[in-house]
């Protein structure tokens, strides 16, 4: 019996208790995630994973992960650029919705945990991950999973919520997660609460250099971070050596 905890939001949770509480958020939030990105937004984030996947710079043939694929956003561009991709995710309802959007998309949907990733290593050529990180249970030991299943050579990108860097834009924003972001969650998908621990996770999540710091620590090279609208997202990239 251990006494180990880790956050869920701003709450201090048991360790084993956290993969099946994030799971119930995104259980509750599956059929209006992708509504709710947008209305969340304003349409913003497509522009960043328009961004992301131009960062990734997909080529035809290649072999992506996409990690915490859930509806396919990701998935779908790469998809675009011919990249092959695995789509993995530990959330079935999101997989769901994703499979439902692909209609005659060849995209393989795979339902896997990114602490112990269903596959073989030296598999893939790249590895992407957007809004997901912040969500696993021990981000480190997804890390070293990302890394072990990419070739030698191959590149890691993560598209995930940041540290506002401007001032004054930080003290809107905490405005907008805290007030704002429960009550749209609230009237649209029915559910206050799985939007507050979105809000408080961003919170939670390391700052950029803290998590170039780790990524470091992980086995990647050549670490480096974008920041996108004064730091309320960011893009980190690594290589596998």
């Amino acid at each position: 019996m251990t006494d180990e905890t880790t956050h869920f939001g701003f709450r201090e949770v048991p360790v084993a208790e956290k993969a099946k509480r994030v799971r119930a958020v995104f259980d509750s939030v599956a059929a209006r995630y992708d509504l709710m990105n947008d209305l969340m937004s304003a349409g913003v984030h497509r522009l960043w994973k328009r961004a992301f996947v131009h960062e990734a710079a997909p080529r035809a043939g290649e072999a992506f992960l996409d990690l915490a694929g859930g509806t396919g956003d990701i998935a779908f561009a790469l998809d675009d650029a011919r990249a092959r991709v695995r789509v993995c995710d530990i959330n079935e309802a999101m997989l769901r919705q994703g499979r439902a959007r692909a209609m005659l998309r060849k995209l393989d949907w795979v339902t896997g945990d990114a602490m112990a990733l269903p596959f073989a290593p030296a598999t893939f050529d790249a590895a992407t991950i957007a809004f997901g990180l912040r969500n696993v249970t021990d981000p480190d030991a997804a890390l070293r999973e990302i890394r072990r299943v990419l070739k030698p050579g191959g590149r890691f990108l993560c598209l995930e919520f940041s540290h506002v860097a401007l001032p004054l834009l930080d003290k809107l924003y905490d405005v907008y997660s805290f007030s704002v972001l429960p009550r749209l969650g609230a009237w649209v998908a029915g559910d206050a609460d799985s939007y507050r621990y979105l809000a408080e996770s961003i919170r939670r999540f390391p700052p950029q250099a803290e998590l170039a710091r780790r990524m470091t620590q992980a086995g990647f090279a050549r670490v480096r971070w974008r920041n996108l609208s004064g730091g309320i997202v960011a893009i980190h990239s690594g290589w596998r050596t």
